[in-house]
Formats: structure tokens, sequence, C-alpha cells
């Protein structure tokens, strides 16, 4: 083996959004001596995106909300296909993950009597989101990042992961390299956490940026681990429309929070037919529908979406809630929000399935592997509620990292990494110079093109039956790209290794997607319309079988009888 930049950690955390940041800053205060590896700059993160707010039963706008409260609507909005542990750690844990972010230093918005404000979302039953404006996950990034930097984990930014490595069952560490000059790095780990976000790049529309292209979906994959209910992605219903290179950028919940209306081409207020009850803060998913129906039954506004109109709020109180909107649209798309109704459509923003943990510390199904945040699968069930990320990403990434610290204590020394592994990473990195083949792009474009219009928003049979095969295709093509230059500053040499993730988890999503009759959530068959019970019990399982993928399903864990009274007293009286 060559000479390599070679690192040692007790836990290492791919990943610096916010369950990346959570993780290691646990792990570290558990003593843990601890890596942080992001792709990206440190701070520049999809948290960021996340504008809207954290939920939170704190109860300070509503005095009758509660962590049952905040477990039902978590549990109704996932259709029932949450893990029922992880939406109770979830609701339970909440608020005081959000009182520790305050006192390590966030800045909410206040109540008149100086407790944290919290506002509307939808499917949230209470004013449950505390909030900074429309910017608490930048909020959120700044004061993890200040913690973190007192914990003294290293960080190393700009670095992609391509394989993880293991000596027999399980995970020792991983082949990594340095983006700007392409140098080879490796780490030994007695624990690795995942929190590398999503996959939205394999989507042609998307809020995402170019690192979400399901690196950790697809290093737990390839590692032997399991995921789960990969077939639920989520179409956020707001994105902006035009101009088109702008085209997917996310317009937050908050607007829809703030009183904002959503209107067709003929000025109806269109969620009446949809939603009567919550209109415009029905769940994600369900306004989703709603805005691609209107666009497809000739409804839509001019460039293919619908309105959304907060103008009738006074000028003021938009720039004071709503600062980012009104700037990104005005500096975007020269709209000015307080006056104009915004053109949103739908964009792929988030996956609620991934990586299958162990509720309570985030442990994968393979040794020394663990995951949090949005490669996390089981929290949301069929669909996330709008500020559960931030909450999410909170709870499950401190008891990922203090999940990882305790498995490493219990840990010996790591082994030597196993030689062949590291050749084996290294000849496939090196290899896309010396080919022939086609660009990466070519082939990014079609995976996006056989995405957004074969495993969108509503699925058939057939069209997933082609997206698969062309995905097959796609996996031939990409094992041939070519790419030129030197490994300094090559995004092309980037795209054909990121390339292999994305094709993984189209894979899962497609192969998941049709093994799934029924519509549930995120999950919308035109072929199979209606929710089916007996697939309301079971996750979808991907896991890696020799070179294929073996899709299969397995049963829901069982909810303690207290629990299930909690969602059924709800039920009852929603009729849903």
């Amino acid at each position: 083996m060559s000479a390599r930049e070679t690192h040692d950690y007790d836990v290492l955390v791919i990943g610096a959004g916010g369950a990346g940041l959570r993780a290691a800053i646990e792990a570290s205060a558990a003593g843990a001596k601890v890596g942080v590896i992001c792709k990206s700059l440190l701070g520049k993160a999809h948290t960021v995106m996340a504008e809207g707010g954290v939920a939170a039963a704190l109860a300070h706008v509503d005095p009758k909300d509660s962590w049952k409260v905040h477990f039902r609507d978590t549990m109704l909005g996932g259709k029932l296909l949450n893990h029922w542990r992880m939406a109770q750690l979830h609701a339970q844990e909440a608020p005081e993950r959000v009182r520790e972010l305050e006192r390590w230093g966030a800045v909410f918005d206040r109540t008149k009597d100086g407790r944290i404000l919290q506002r509307n979302f939808g499917g949230h039953s209470a004013p449950r989101l505390a909030h900074v404006g429309d910017r608490t996950g930048l909020e959120m990034i700044r004061t993890l990042q200040d913690e973190g930097v007192h914990q003294g984990f290293d960080v190393f930014m700009e670095c992609t992961v391509t394989k993880l490595l293991k000596d027999g069952d399980r995970v020792t560490g991983c082949f990594a390299y340095r983006r700007e000059n392409g140098r080879f790095l490796l780490f030994r780990a007695k624990a690795i956490v995942l929190a590398t976000g999503g996959i939205g790049k394999a989507y042609k529309v998307t809020s995402n940026s170019w690192e979400y292209t399901g690196d950790g979906h697809a290093l737990a994959y390839e590692a032997g681990a399991e995921l789960i209910d990969m077939e639920f992605v989520q179409f956020h219903p707001t994105g902006m429309v035009w101009p088109p290179g702008v085209m997917g950028i996310l317009v937050t919940e908050a607007v829809r929070g703030e009183g904002g209306i959503l209107r067709n081409s003929k000025g109806e207020r269109f969620m009446e037919k949809y939603d009567p009850k919550r209109m415009e803060l029905s769940t994600r998913d369900m306004v989703a529908r709603a805005i691609y129906t209107e666009v497809k039954e000739g409804r839509g506004s001019p460039h293919g979406g619908a309105f959304l109109d907060i103008s009738h709020k006074p000028a003021d109180y938009v720039k004071k809630k709503l600062p980012s909107m009104y700037h990104q649209f005005k500096d975007l798309a020269d709209v000015d929000i307080t006056t104009t109704p915004m053109e949103v459509g739908p964009t792929t923003h988030y996956i609620m399935g991934g990586v299958r943990v162990e509720p309570d510390t985030g442990a994968s199904t393979v040794p020394g592997l663990f995951a949090a945040g949005e490669c996390a699968g089981g929290m949301h069930g069929a669909n996330r509620l709008g500020g559960n990320s931030l909450s999410d990403l909170l709870v499950f990434g401190r008891r990922a990292g203090l999940g990882a610290a305790e498995y490493a204590k219990k840990t010996g020394p790591n082994p030597p990494l196993d030689d062949r592994q590291v050749q084996a990473a290294e000849r496939e990195m090196l290899e896309p110079f010396e080919r022939s083949g086609s660009s990466p792009y070519d082939v990014h474009q079609r995976l996006q093109e056989c995405m957004h219009s074969l495993v969108g928003i509503f699925r058939v049979e057939e069209d997933m039956t082609a997206a698969i095969a062309e995905i097959g295709r796609l996996k031939e093509d990409a094992a041939r790209v070519r790419v030129t230059g030197s490994r300094e500053f090559n995004p092309g040499w980037h795209l054909a290794h990121d390339l292999r993730s994305m094709l993984v988890c189209s894979e899962a999503v497609a192969r998941s997607a049709l093994t799934r009759k029924e519509s549930r959530g995120g999950h919308a068959r035109l072929d199979h319309p209606n929710l089916d019970p007996e697939q309301g019990r079971r996750n979808t399982v991907v896991r890696r079988d020799g070179e294929s993928m073996h899709v299969s399903q397995s049963p829901l864990p069982e909810m303690p009888a207290e629990l299930r009274a909690i969602v059924d007293a709800e039920l009852e009286a929603v009729k849903v």
C-alpha cells in the first residue's frame, strides 16, 4: 500500500449538516476523539434551507400542545408508517433540544412575554415551529458550529468519502479524497456516523444543491446495511418555477404558515377542493399533488405552477417575517412579493426512506455503522411534516453521536485496514481517466429525466418498470464514463463518482415504489390509488445481494397500546 494521509478516530462523522454536527458534539462530550468530514465547506448544508422553523411542543403559543399531540400529528402525517419509537423519542425530546440550542446562543423570535415564538405549519395541529424569521436553519447551523468549535473535533472540509472499509462484518474506516487536489485519504475509526442528507440531485427539479447525491444511503447499502421505505420521496409543493435558472429553489412553507393563499390561473383558491379543512396548511404530499393536478388540468400559472399570494399582509410584516423570501424573489425573479403573487410548483425536496437504524442509538444493521438525519429511515414514515426535519436531526443526531461513542468505548483498538479493499477503492476512483466512454454529465442528465418523468409525483407500474430498465442501462454507461484533465478541481471526476451513489438510490426508489402497490403519503400510484391496510403494516426493505439489489417487505414494529390509543383517538376525531 502506497503512503497516504491517514487519520485515526474513535468516532468519524460523515456529513456536517445539523445531524452531523449534533452527533459530533455529543460524541465529543462523551469523551470520544472525533473527526468530521464534509463534502463542501463547513456550514454549507441543506439544514440551512429548512427556513420555516423547528417543530417542538414547547406550548408557548398554544398551551394545549404537548408531546402527545406532536406524536399524533407526526404519525398521522406519516400515514402510520413511522417507527413508533422514533416518533415518540422525537416528540418527547424535541423541546429540550430547542432549549439547549437557546442556551448555546440561538436567537429565536420572541413572544411578547419573552418566550420562544412558534408559528403554524402544515399538518401541525398547534403553532409549534420555533423560528428565526425564515432563516431558522441558518441560525441552527451557526449555533451548532459555534458549540462544536469548543468541543475541539477535527473537520475535513471539501472531502468526499467513496467507500466504507470493513474487517469482517464490522466497519472500521473509510476511503476518501480531497476535492480540491484529488489526494486520497484513509480514516480508521471505531464507529462511523452517516449524516449525509438526501438524494435530490437524482431528480431534474429539486431544491437540493450539488452535494445531495445520496452518498450515505449508497455507502451504507454497499457496506451491507438495510435501507427502508425508499419509495417515499417528498416533493415540496412550493419551489420556484421561473426563471429557468432558479427552478426548484425552495419557497418556504412559512409563507403558507403566515397566511399565504394558493390560487390557480382562474383565481380559484383550489385547496378548497382537496383539503377544505386544512386548506394551504394541509400536508406537503397533499398540496404538491393538488398543484400538480391543477397544472395538468390546464389551470396552471404561465410558467407551469400555481400562484402563492402573501400580498394581502402588510408589506412591513412580510419583510419582517419572510425576509429571505422577499429578497429571493426580488433578486432572482424581479418579483416584489409584498405586491405580487409568487409562481410556485412542486420540487424534489426530501427522502423519508433511508438507512434502517435502531431508534435509541442510531445503530444500523452493520456493526460500527450509525446514521442520523435525512439519510436514516423510519422517523417520518410515508410523509414528513414541515419543521420535523430540524427537530429530527437534533434528537437523533445527539442519539447517534452518543450511541457511536458508547460503541467505540466497548471496542478494542482499530485493526489495520485491509490493503486489498484500499487498493480496490483507489483503482475505482482512477479508472474514469483511462476510459473512452461517454460524459458523466450526459449520464446524469438522462438519470434526472428518467426519475423526473417515470418515478415522480404520480407513478404507474409501466413507468416504473421502464425506469428500472433505463437505470440498468445507465449503470452500464456510468461504469464506462470518461473524464479528462487531472484530479485537481475536476467537477467531471467528482460527478463520475457521485453517479454511482445516485444510481444506487434511484434503483432503490424505483424498485421499492414498484413493490408497494398502494398510495400512501409521498408515494402516489395512479394504478393503486387507495391506502391498503395490509401494506400499511409493512416496511419496504432494500439490501445488497452480491451485485444485485434485493427488495422485500418486513412487518412494522408493534406500537404499544398506550401510544396506539393516542393515535386512534385522533383518527376517529378527524375521520381519516
